[in-house]
């Protein structure tokens, strides 16, 4: 259904929109926080890591689908870039704001339970933020909106 032009935002479109991009992000921030703390590296250099490869994958997902769908790279990269940014953003935000404030997080070793407890915690409440954003910005013809239509 559309309203003026752009795509209905429902909430179970939001949520998989959220979900997809989590699955990008997780993968990169679960990446970078273990090669970050498995080197020793200080809190900033391992969250420009993490952040860095949340980008990555989340747009390596959307990039996947759309060349599947037969599109070419210059118009992949800049829907993924379209649809991704603010979601990834806005993931990334949360996720690394609430690591950072944990008290311990960003001390804790890839042994101690408390740095999963804390990571599974701050990509859930990224999830939770995010996840309106996406409505909002679906329902303008924005963000994922943008990919819906290199769906089969």
């Amino acid at each position: 259904m559309q309203h003026d032009g752009h795509p209905h935002a429902s909430w179970s479109t939001a949520v998989r929109a959220t979900l997809h991009c989590l699955t990008g992000c997780a993968i990169g921030e679960v990446l970078g926080m273990v090669i970050g703390t498995a080197l020793g590296w200080g809190s900033v250099p391992t969250l420009v890591l993490a952040i860095t490869l949340a980008f990555f994958f989340g747009y390596a997902l959307t990039l996947r689908g759309v060349l599947k769908a037969g599109v070419d790279l210059r118009t992949a990269i800049r829907v993924a870039f379209a649809a991704d940014t603010l979601s990834i953003a806005v993931m990334e935000l949360i996720d690394n704001g609430v690591i950072v404030v944990w008290p311990g997080a960003m001390d804790a070793g890839l042994g101690d339970a408390l740095f999963w407890w804390v990571l599974a915690i701050a990509l859930a409440a990224a999830f939770v933020v995010t996840t309106p954003v996406n409505k909002w910005t679906i329902g303008r013809g924005k963000g994922h909106a943008v990919v819906h239509q290199y769906h089969h």
